[in-house]
């Protein structure tokens, strides 16, 4: 029995695995996602256009080729034809290419400028980047909140088995109806960062000090995930977008429900100002906040990472002045990846996470912050400013 060539064997092999792979899917995994919006749709149409161009194109030259190295080989005795400056073959191979651009272009400038028009919205939301979650603000509804990494710590160390959705699942997705143009309005408030979700077509930097549009109208319901898609620093792996799409009436409840989760969380916050917490309730309290927003910079153990963020442990201004500690939570501090957190936590939480910073990681200052602390220290500063 005659053997098989091994490179037949090897392409006969990565095509059964290929075969199997794309069987075991629910769609086509090698290729662009058609998406679940007409213009992720478009996209995709024009994406395969282009291939099938690439495609023609390919077989034609190669063909050609081929053909002519096989017919007018030199052991068949076929010798060169020998000519130059032909007006009929520069017309010919300038006019085809232009024909072929043309033919291109159309279709992708519908495409282009259909992706660009965010005119006649039913709906506005803004999206801001920064080191390394989303803030979503939905316009005219009073709604907004911030989106971060769900994933566990245990998971990213290797303790845990890694879930379905490692690195792609958040704690607050954003929520989105079907059958209505949404417009974006993405920024950013530190570097930049790029929104990214396949599904939708949709990829657009957020700029500091710049608004960039976008939209999108989903047609299906259903959970759609992406991620930053520009380099944006240490943890820029671990910024994930995750979209919940509802149909119309579920959205229009889940608003409602956000309305009145939010203005019961102002109205804790402000009941919180009154309350005096233990040292051991701020710490345990502190503790969860630290790993959750801090730890990804500072470290869980919190000594940082040298020349790039700095330690909690033995920090001059953790152990140092107070208000100067609570003015780099509160404030943040320019220039650096240290962001504000005025916005992000409330006076409860501010104050339990310098507790634990303060008390924590040896440094053992015995300060015992409370919420009423934090709300002073923002009053004064108001006062300040508006002097």
């Amino acid at each position: 029995m005659k053997r098989i060539p091994a490179w037949l064997w090897l392409t006969l092999k990565v095509g059964a695995a290929i075969s199997a792979f794309s069987a075991s899917a629910e769609e086509p995994v090698l290729n662009m996602t058609q998406g679940v919006t007409q213009i992720s749709g478009q996209v995709y149409d024009l994406h395969m256009l282009i291939f099938y161009i690439c495609c023609a194109i390919a077989l034609i030259v190669f063909g050609a080729m081929f053909y002519s190295i096989f017919k007018h080989r030199k052991s068949k005795g076929a010798v060169a034809a020998h000519f130059h400056e032909s007006t009929k073959v520069e017309i010919i191979w300038t006019v085809i290419p232009i024909i072929i651009l043309i033919a291109m272009a159309i279709p992708a400038t519908k495409t282009l400028v259909a992706m660009e028009d965010t005119t006649q919205s039913d709906l506005t939301v803004k999206i801001t980047g920064s080191q390394w979650k989303w803030h979503y603000s939905y316009f005219g509804e009073e709604v907004e909140f911030f989106s971060l990494l769900a994933t566990s710590q245990k998971q990213i160390d290797g303790i845990e088995a890694k879930g379905a959705h490692y690195l792609l699942e958040v704690d607050n997705p954003l929520v989105l109806p079907i059958n209505r143009k949404i417009r974006f309005l993405m920024t950013s408030d530190d570097v930049i960062h790029s929104w990214w979700v396949p599904d939708f077509a949709v990829k657009k930097d957020t700029i500091p000090g710049f608004i960039n549009e976008a939209w999108t109208r989903i047609d299906k319901p259903g959970v759609y995930r992406g991620q930053c898609a520009e380099l944006c620093g240490r943890a820029h792996g671990f910024m994930p977008i995750v979209v919940h799409a509802m149909e119309e009436d579920d959205y229009d409840a889940w608003l409602s429900d956000q309305k009145v989760q939010l203005a019961l969380a102002k109205e804790q916050a402000a009941q919180a100002l009154g309350s005096v917490l233990t040292l051991e309730e701020l710490m345990l309290e502190g503790e969860q906040i630290y790993v959750e927003r801090c730890a990804v910079c500072h470290q869980a153990n919190g000594e940082g990472i040298p020349g790039a963020f700095p330690a909690i442990k033995g920090s001059a201004v953790v152990t140092g002045d107070l208000d100067a500690h609570i003015s780099t939570i509160v404030n943040g501090v320019a220039g650096t990846a240290m962001q504000s957190f005025s916005n992000q936590l409330t006076e409860q939480e501010i104050a339990a996470v310098i507790t634990y910073q303060r008390n924590g990681f040896e440094n053992n200052t015995g300060d015992v912050v409370q919420a009423a602390d934090i709300n002073a220290f923002k009053m004064q500063s108001q006062g300040k400013e508006a002097q």
